[in-house]
């Protein structure tokens, strides 16, 4: 296997995708970017941060997270020497425009989303802008994994759902394939990790918060959102409450 190259500039970083020809020998310095943006129009540039833009918002669309090598492969292309600017300016445009910010959640193999900058009111869902059937759900699961202590296994998880009416088995009017969409859908969108407990026959598995939900929502505003569905307190489960206050940091 042919050993690659990475860089690590002010933008993001490369990712393995077997494309080789998307690969910079060296990071630029700020210098030599500046020099290569002199070749180019402000035109083309912007073209190119437009182009980038629409890229990045369609797979939000989708919650798919984002390999900075399709970005250089799909967009960039040959303005890989410029990518630092491109980036940085896209970034801007979407946090001044769309109150959308673009984070690495996989420093390994630089893996992206977009995560909103709006403020979120109590009890809302995930996203201000996605107010769906869907993220509704998934914030009850969320919720669920929070209040077992951040790890839930997947017969304690389904045994819930269960309780809701909602069966792995069966096709839900709204959810669709409930099973699918908690075990692949929440996990490819970075919503949900799921992971093999070792040493268990048949195999178990569990469920923890993946590293978007992370980053969209607080453990204090699962909390509130369980204190108002059940009307207690916050301060009625002393541990969690504890804990999520510790995990938010001060404004």
């Amino acid at each position: 296997m042919s050993q690659r190259k990475r860089v690590k500039g002010p933008g993001l970083s490369q990712g393995d995708d077997g494309d080789e020809d998307f690969n910079v020998s060296q990071t630029p310095t700020h210098s030599q970017v500046q020099r290569n943006l002199e070749r180019r129009s402000q035109d083309q540039v912007n073209q190119k941060v437009s182009e980038l833009v629409q890229f990045l918002l369609v797979k939000d669309q989708k919650k798919i997270p984002i390999k900075r090598a399709d970005i250089l492969k799909k967009v960039i292309r040959e303005y890989k020497d410029v990518y630092s600017e491109i980036i940085n300016q896209a970034g801007r445009t979407l946090q001044q425009v769309f109150g959308l910010q673009l984070v690495e959640i996989d420093t390994k193999y630089h893996i992206y989303i977009l995560i909103s900058n709006l403020p979120r009111a109590e009890g809302e869902n995930l996203r201000q802008d996605n107010q769906t059937a869907k993220l509704g759900l998934l914030i009850v699961i969320l919720s669920f994994i929070f209040m077992k202590g951040n790890s839930a296994k997947d017969g304690a998880v389904w045994e819930f759902l269960r309780r809701l009416r909602l069966q792995p088995g069966e096709r839900h009017e709204v959810f669709g394939d409930v099973k699918k969409l908690v075990t692949e859908e929440f996990v490819r969108q970075k919503y949900l990790e799921i992971t093999p407990i070792p040493l268990t026959e048949p195999p178990e598995f569990k469920y923890q918060w993946g590293p978007r939900a992370v980053k969209e929502t607080s453990k204090r505003d699962v909390l509130r959102f369980v204190a108002k569905i059940q009307g207690k307190d916050p301060t009625f489960w002393m541990s969690q409450y504890k804990e999520a206050e510790a995990s938010t940091p001060p404004k």
